[in-house]
C-alpha cells in the first residue's frame, strides 16, 4: 500500500455498483474461496458441485475456489468438511542504457531511510557486513515495468522464476497463469518496492539498497491498476512456497507483500501457513487506514507486519534524501509515525515500524519513460524489513519466521507515544501524533537486528 507525493499519479480503486431498490436483494453469482478441514477428494468435489461450480483446486493447502449463487454460501460454510469459506477478498497494492547484469549497488549512495535504520552512513558506505547474497526475496506485487533493466542489474532478478497470476474475484473466479506479464507492468508499484531491497540506478549515481545482492523473484498478483483478489495472492504465495520446497530448497526465501485488504481471507491464511511450514519468512505492510485498523494479511500474527515511520529532518534541504547525514540521535528523537499508517486494533498484530514516507525510487507515470518519485505508505516500509530479513537469513540460513519476528521486535528502537512537528515542502509544519497502537515494538534497526541474529 502506498501514498503518492509530488505527482498526479493514477490511484487504483475498486468500484462497487449501486443496488437498485427491490423487494428482495438479487441472488448474485459470486466467487468464493473455500478451505477444507481434510484433503480434497473426488467425493468432496462432487458434493460441492451441487452448490455451484468448482473452478480451481489448490491441493497443497486443501483449498479451492468456486462460483456460486450468494444464497449458497451459508450452506457451504455449514458443510462438515469445510473449515472456512468466504467471498474472494479485494487486495489493493528507443535506445536504453541498461544496467550490466554483473553490477550491484552495495557501493551506491546512501539515502535517509537507509541511514536512519543503520544500513548506511552518509559518505561512509554500508555499515553492515551483509548484503543478502544467496537469499531470494519474492516481491508479491504488481510485477516490474518493461524497462526494469534500466533500473536494476539483470542478475539480481530471477527471470527464470518470474510469474504473473490473474483473474479471481466476483463472477470470474478463475485464476490464470501469465508467465511473461510479470515484466510488463504499467502500475510501477512493484518496481518501487523492489528498489528499496536492491537499490537502483539514478541519473546522479547508483543508489544503495537494503540487500543489494539478494535475488528478487517478481510475482505479479495485482493487475495493471494495482488492485486484485486474495485468491490470486494465495496462488502467488503457494507458488513461492513450492519454489522453497523444490528448486530453492538450499536457499533462504523471504516474501514481501506490500498489499492488503480489510478482511483475513481463509485461502490466503492457509497459503501463508503453508509457506511458513516450508521455511519461507513472510513480511507485509500494515496498511494505510490510520485509526480504522490494519490490513490483511499484515495483521495476521505469523506475518511480520510493518508500519510507516518518518524523519523530522525530511525537508531540511531539497536534496535531503541523498545529501544529508541523518544524526545518530534520529532514532527515536527525530522519528515519528505517519498519520495514514494503520493502527493496531484488538485481535491484530503489529510488529514494528520502518521508513515509509518520502522514499525515492523508480516509478513511471508514462510507460517506458524513466522517472523517479517520492512515495509514501506502508508499502514503502515493508521492503525495508523484508530486505533486513534477507540480511539476517544470509547470516543464518536456517532462520525461521518466528525467530526473525522475535529478533526484529526484540532489537527495535522503542518509540514512545507522542507528537512531532514536521516541516513540509509546502511551506508549513504538520503535527503528527501517535499512540502505542501505532508502533508495534518500535523502529527498525538493521544493525541491531543483525547483531541479534545467531
Amino acid at each position: 500500500m502506498r501514498r503518492i507525493f509530488f505527482s498526479a499519479l493514477l490511484v487504483a480503486a475498486l468500484l462497487a455498483g449501486a443496488v437498485p431498490f427491490a423487494a428482495a436483494a438479487p441472488d448474485n453469482t459470486i466467487g468464493i474461496n473455500v478451505v477444507l478441514s481434510e484433503p480434497v477428494s473426488d467425493a468432496i468435489l462432487a458434493d460441492l458441485g451441487t452448490h455451484g461450480r468448482v473452478l480451481d483446486v489448490l491441493a497443497e493447502i486443501n483449498a479451492l475456489t468456486m462460483r456460486i449463487k450468494a444464497s449458497e454460501l451459508a450452506a457451504i460454510q455449514a458443510l462438515s468438511y469445510v473449515a472456512a469459506a468466504n467471498s474472494d477478498a479485494a487486495r489493493n497494492g528507443g535506445p536504453v542504457n541498461l544496467v550490466a547484469s554483473g553490477e550491484e549497488f552495495s557501493d551506491g549512495m546512501s539515502t535517509w531511510d537507509l541511514d536512519i535504520t543503520n544500513v548506511t552512513e552518509f559518505n561512509a558506505g554500508r555499515q553492515v557486513d551483509f548484503d543478502g547474497a544467496g537469499v531470494y526475496v519474492a516481491v508479491i506485487d504488481s510485477g516490474l515495468v518493461k524497462n526494469w533493466r534500466e533500473y536494476f542489474p539483470a542478475g539480481r532478478v530471477a527471470t527464470e522464476y518470474g510469474v504473473a497470476f490473474g483473474g479471481g474475484g466476483g463472477e470470474r473466479g478463475w485464476v490464470s497463469t501469465q508467465p511473461n506479464k510479470w515484466q510488463l507492468d504499467v502500475n510501477s508499484h512493484g518496481t518501487h518496492v523492489t528498489s528499496t531491497i536492491l537499490g537502483y540506478r539514478y541519473p546522479l549515481g547508483d543508489v544503495n539498497g537494503v540487500a543489494p545482492l539478494a535475488t528478487v523473484i517478481p510475482v505479479k498478483v495485482l493487475n495493471q491498476n494495482g488492485s486484485g483478489w486474495s485468491s490470486v495472492v494465495a496462488r502467488g504465495i503457494r507458488y513461492v512456497a513450492d519454489l522453497k520446497a523444490g528448486p530453492l530448497a538450499g536457499h533462504p526465501v523471504v516474501i514481501n507483500m506490500s498489499l492488503g485488504g480489510p478482511e483475513l481471507d481463509a485461502m490466503e491464511k492457509a497459503a501463508i501457513d503453508y509457506a511458513i511450514a516450508q521455511g519461507v519468512i513472510v513480511v507485509a505492510s500494515a496498511g494505510n487506514e490510520g485509526t480504522s485498523g490494519m490490513g490483511y494479511p499484515g495483521a495476521y500474527e505469523p506475518v511480520i507486519s510493518v508500519a510507516a515511520s518518518g524523519w523530522t529532518g525530511e525537508w531540511t534541504a531539497a536534496s535531503w534524501w541523498r545529501t544529508l547525514d541523518v544524526p545518530e540521535s534520529a532514532q527515536p528523537d527525530e522519528a515519528y509515525i505517519v498519520d495514514f499508517s494503520s493502527r493496531e486494533l484488538p485481535g491484530q498484530d503489529l510488529d514494528l515500524a520502518a521508513p515509509g514516507t518520502w522514499v525515492v525510487g523508480p516509478y513511471e507515470t508514462n510507460s517506458g519513460q524513466r522517472s523517479w518519485y517520492y512515495l509514501g505508505g506502508t508499502s514503502m516500509a515493508s521492503p525495508h524489513v523484508a530486505g533486513t530479513v534477507a540480511l539476517m537469513a544470509q547470516k543464518n540460513p536456517a532462520l525461521t519466521a518466528s525467530q526473525a519476528d522475535a529478533i526484529l521486535t526484540g532489537s527495535a528502537v522503542y518509540l514512545a507515544p507522542g507528537s512531532r512537528s514536521v516541516w513540509t515542502p509546502y511551506g508549513y509544519e504538520v503535527e503528527y501524533t501517535w499512540g502505542a497502537d501505532a508502533t508495534g515494538s518500535g523502529l527498525l534497526d538493521v544493525a541491531a537486528a543483525l547483531a541479534g541474529t545467531p
